[in-house]
């Protein structure tokens, strides 16, 4: 085996843990709720709206939530095609933007927050062989040798975890009738990571009766 330093090997080690965490991307429930005294549904139109920090994500958030209502045969419409001003808005213009889309639900997402976590381990990593003819120390080629060629290296990453809740209002009565909260593992941007919360959403909502069963 190749002689390494250690530094070499850290470097390595955190290289792969970096490729790892990169890839585990995820969005989740963590936790739903919905009203036990409601009896009706499915909805068969849902208003959609997202409160983002800006106007752009908002748009962009509203057109993938729809976008995968209506591949999931689900009518759905974005709310900026109804609401000109910034939201929050006053719940006067909410209810009027509702009621001329002719939606019979609204469904709305905001972000709670968004948290920096750190994982502290230490790693197991290949070095080079001790011992005799492989230079000083203990070991050599039997089961000591190969023990003795693995070092521990602490290995810190970061990450983070974006909160947001999503809930479902039945516009006949301003009600809410489900609602959820979601975490998302290292979030990269809402073009990205809107399609995976809308995924879990739709299905969270179908089994509980809420959306049109898919055709």
């Amino acid at each position: 085996m190749p002689n390494r330093t250690l530094v070499q090997i850290g470097a390595a080690a955190a290289a792969g843990a970096a490729i790892f965490l990169a890839s585990c991307a995820s969005t989740t429930l963590q936790s739903t709720w919905m009203d036990p005294s409601f009896t009706g549904g499915p909805f068969k139109k849902v208003f959609v709206i997202g409160l983002a920090p800006s106007e752009t994500s908002r748009r962009v958030f509203e057109d993938i939530m729809v976008a995968r209502l209506q591949a999931a045969g689900v009518q759905a419409v974005p709310a900026y095609q109804f609401i000109s001003e910034d939201v929050p808005v006053p719940e006067p213009v909410l209810e009027a933007a509702v009621a001329k889309s002719g939606a019979d639900s609204m469904l709305m997402t905001r972000l709670l927050g968004l948290r920096t976590e750190v994982n502290a381990q230490t790693v197991m990593v290949p070095g080079p062989m001790m011992g005799p003819g492989f230079g000083p120390g203990w070991g050599g080629p039997g089961w000591w040798g190969a023990y003795n060629s693995w070092w521990a290296v602490p290995q810190i990453s970061t990450y983070q975890i974006a909160t947001a809740e999503t809930t479902l209002f039945d516009a006949s009565t301003r009600r809410i009738v489900w609602t959820a909260t979601s975490q998302t593992f290292n979030p990269q941007s809402v073009q990205q990571e809107a399609p995976g919360l809308a995924d879990q959403v739709i299905t969270a909502l179908r089994g509980r009766n809420l959306l049109p069963a898919a055709k």
